[in-house]
């Protein structure tokens, strides 16, 4: 939540003196802006802090404030804060009356407190207030991993907790299986409608209303395609982001949950893709089902992340044959959206035998990691999978050997370098021998011209038509980068052929 007027007033060494309007107990900052316009509603939000000195603003046209004080409150500014000591020496009787009216909180901002002082406050309350949001949400989020390990209800109960509410989980048939409190059943007699729509439209549904029993979330609970259940959730106020965090992780345990107890391969696949993604989010690892997976090992094992890419054939070979080959044990294999992604143990053999079950199918691999940095590891795994044709794991650690154009996506690679280069090909002269030869001495006119056996003024004769064939200068040092990979994308980085060039007419 944002900081409110009243603690923004009340920092230390700003001098902020409330002259009309509440005292913003219940007001929140969102911003702090500054501007001179008569009308600067246009250009706000709403929830700022605006800053003025009143530049043109009268000190005695009553109308004239009363009619900008309006238009601050249409644009639901939070306060007005007029700085003295410039335009005004001291704040406009009218304009103090006019918000006192409006109800808009107008603060004295004194002479020797910069704008930027008050930004700059309000920005670290604001960054505070974003780091306690995300430190909530991480403990909840651990809280109810470990009340996993207790069961649904006590996933439920801790919900509730969490979000300063309440909360009910509904079977497949719509019967309340766990409630927190235990009245909150209660609370669901008008929802029946809203209840039958996410079940009726499917995992991918939600809703959310707000009446008599404050705002309500209803989530869809179970594996891709099935709904086994729906969780309601209600609090007084609206969920802010680490309200809706928390929601989100308690909806996977709870379906987790409920795949764990149907022992199709489905289910089992479903429980698989639920396992990862909360180990993904953080989720603790003794939480979760990692034993009825076979997976008791990635609890304390130096890890790699492998993504099997490419068409969904490809990717269903791979399942079986990573399946069907040596070490499967040592192996994590889940079936993702657009991946299939596999978790192997950090040793040669299982390293090794890893690679040897993909066959011709192209896959990346991360560097060593462990189930605390899963999320880097994957994004290592899929750039190194990005751009590769031949069949295999290209591993994070090879990318640095391989060069930066190994990484690149050849398709769109050739498609930069056609676009960059076209300007200048089929030019007489032969623009692209120069222009690599030139980037191939970084810019030694004499060593580049000697290579293309013409005169140095030949050569910058040559760079001029360069840069105006490309609308740009070659003294950027990115262009100069970016000319020098598409012509390695092109294969026309080498040397020239021997003997001397033809000269330019």
């Amino acid at each position: 939540m944002p900081p409110s007027l009243r603690t923004v007033t009340d920092l230390p060494g700003l001098g902020l003196r409330r002259l009309a309007g509440p005292d913003g107990r219940d007001r929140e900052v969102r911003w702090v802006a500054v501007s001179e316009l008569e009308d600067p509603g246009p250009f706000l939000e709403g929830g700022e802090l605006l800053l003025t000195t009143g530049l043109r603003l009268p000190d005695d046209d009553a109308a004239v404030l009363d009619g900008y004080v309006t238009r601050l409150v249409d644009a639901g500014v939070t306060a007005l804060g007029l700085g003295v000591g410039l335009s005004h020496a001291d704040v406009p009787a009218p304009l103090v009356a006019a918000a006192e009216q409006r109800g808009l909180p107008l603060l004295e901002v004194p002479a020797r407190t910069p704008f930027i002082a008050v930004s700059k406050a309000v920005s670290a309350l604001l960054a505070a207030e974003e780091y306690e949001g995300m430190t909530r949400a991480f403990e909840a989020q651990l809280d109810l991993t470990r009340a996993a390990l207790a069961g649904p209800a006590a996933v439920v109960s801790r919900l509730a907790r969490a979000v300063d509410g309440w909360a009910v989980q509904l079977g497949p048939d719509g019967g309340v299986q766990h409630a927190a409190p235990a009245d909150a059943a209660e609370r669901l007699e008008d929802l029946g409608a809203e209840v039958a729509r996410v079940r009726r439209q499917g995992l991918l549904s939600a809703a959310a209303v707000a009446g008599d029993h404050g705002h309500v979330a209803l989530r869809p609970l179970g594996a891709r395609g099935q709904v086994r259940g729906v969780l309601v959730v209600g609090a007084a106020r609206a969920p802010d982001r680490t309200g809706h965090s928390v929601v989100s992780v308690a909806v996977s345990l709870l379906s987790l949950a409920l795949e764990r107890d149907d022992p199709t391969d489905a289910a089992r696949a479903a429980l698989r893709r639920a396992t990862l993604d909360l180990l993904l989010a953080g989720a603790a690892a003794e939480a979760l089902p990692l034993a009825d997976l076979g997976w008791a090992w990635l609890a304390d094992a130096p890890l790699r992340w492998v993504a099997v890419v490419g068409p969904p054939p490809e990717r269903a070979a791979a399942v079986g044959a990573l399946a069907a080959g040596p070490g499967g044990a040592d192996r994590a294999v889940v079936e993702r959206d657009d991946e299939v992604a596999v978790l192997v143990r950090d040793e040669p053999g299982p390293v090794a035998a890893t690679g040897g079950c993909l066959g011709a199918v192209r896959a990346g691999g991360s560097a060593p990691c462990r189930l605390d940095t899963l999320g880097a590891a994957r994004a290592q795994a899929r750039q190194a999978a990005g751009g590769r044709r031949a069949p295999g794991v290209r591993w994070f650690d090879q990318l640095p050997v391989e060069g930066l154009l190994a990484a690149l996506d050849p398709d769109a690679a050739g498609g930069f370098a056609a676009a960059l280069l076209g300007p200048l090909e089929g030019r007489r002269g032969d623009l692209l021998v120069s222009l690599a030869a030139w980037l191939r001495h970084h810019g030694a006119w004499d060593a580049a011209a000697t290579e293309l056996g013409v005169h140095r003024h030949t050569l910058r004769y040559r760079m001029r038509r360069v840069e105006e064939a490309l609308g740009r200068s070659l003294d950027d040092a990115d262009l100069r980068a970016e000319l020098w990979v598409a012509l390695r994308v092109r294969g026309l980085a080498g040397p020239s052929p021997g003997g001397p060039a033809a000269p330019e007419s």
